[in-house]
């Protein structure tokens, strides 16, 4: 590395959510109870998915991969917040830090595309039932998939490489409750004017893009519904984009008002709770909107519960 691209910083304190030990214990209470309701959420989402066959669709396909997406996605950051929470001293190595950046920022983009790859499917699924099986086949939707992933950990590495390369020589003091984008730029003492262009790029090709497909998709599909002759088949119908919109709308909403927002605008508090929402709120939700909202996964709830008990 050359002389002015030197790093001394070896470690970071994050400050958490809150210094005050009272409150850190009903935190703690709070956030290990949502992340237990996000693991055993998600992973009833996937073993529900799995055994029930008429849940073998394209559809469930994309929900069981983001159940998955969700739990690795609250696990990189809630289990080092609920540590935090009853530690004095919260620190996290460099490579640690940067570590936790990289997925995180992976398994966010992931999350996109596939709400992204879901609203395509829906549009197929309503305004071309008749070349759904073929367009969505299997082959397809495993490579949908595998493209997801791929893409959200190609993007996380050109977002980490160019943060983790400025450098660091003065406060190692990370105001928020894990390894975020913006709160570490503002420790640089580089330049960042750069890299945050670069990741303000990054960010909007990735979420904006996924977002354009949504709505273009769901714009087809709102006109396609309205011109169905059955109450029935527009009720469900309606039910099923309910869900899914339901959960784009919050995903979305706290992402894009973090995100696109520059550093130089950016609130340490304001971060920290749309923050909340992202990473400890949402992976819990999401199970539970899809199958409150979905006839097809109480159906098959409830017949694995009575097949239980019988």
């Amino acid at each position: 590395m050359s002389g002015k691209n030197y790093t001394t910083v070896t470690e970071f304190i994050l400050l958490g959510l809150t210094d005050s030990p009272e409150l850190q214990i009903i935190l703690f209470i709070l956030f290990l109870v949502i992340y237990t309701l996000t693991l055993v959420g998600n992973s009833g989402m996937i073993i529900l998915i799995k055994i029930d066959s008429q849940l073998h669709t394209p559809m469930y396909f994309f929900l069981t991969n983001l159940s998955f997406n969700d739990i690795f996605y609250s696990s990189t950051i809630t289990p080092k917040m609920l540590v935090d929470l009853l530690s004095e001293r919260k620190v996290i190595s460099f490579a640690g830090c940067f570590l936790q950046l990289y997925v995180f920022i992976a398994l966010t983009t992931t999350e996109c595309i596939l709400f992204g790859l879901m609203a395509y499917d829906r549009y197929v699924a309503i305004c071309n039932p008749l070349l759904y099986p073929i367009i969505m086949s299997r082959a397809v939707c495993l490579k949908m998939a595998m493209g997801a992933f791929t893409a959200g950990f190609l993007n996380s590495i050109i977002h980490t490489s160019y943060i983790s390369s400025l450098s660091y020589c003065g406060s190692n003091v990370i105001h928020h409750f894990f390894c975020d984008s913006s709160p570490i730029l503002k420790l640089s003492c580089s330049d960042t004017q750069m890299n945050e262009t670069i990741i303000f790029i990054c960010v909007g090709v990735n979420m904006l893009g996924a977002l354009l497909i949504i709505l273009t998709s769901y714009i087809y599909i709102l006109f396609s519904i309205l011109r169905l002759n059955s109450v029935e088949g527009k009720r469900k119908a309606f039910s099923t984009c309910a869900s899914h919109l339901t959960a784009i709308g919050i995903f979305y909403g706290t992402e894009l008002i973090t995100y696109m927002c520059p550093s130089s605008n950016y609130s340490p508090i304001q971060g920290q709770v749309m923050a909340v929402f992202y990473t400890v709120v949402i992976p819990m939700l999401n199970p539970l909107i899809y199958s409150l909202r979905n006839e097809d996964v109480k159906r098959a709830l409830n017949y694995a519960i009575t097949r239980k008990r019988s």
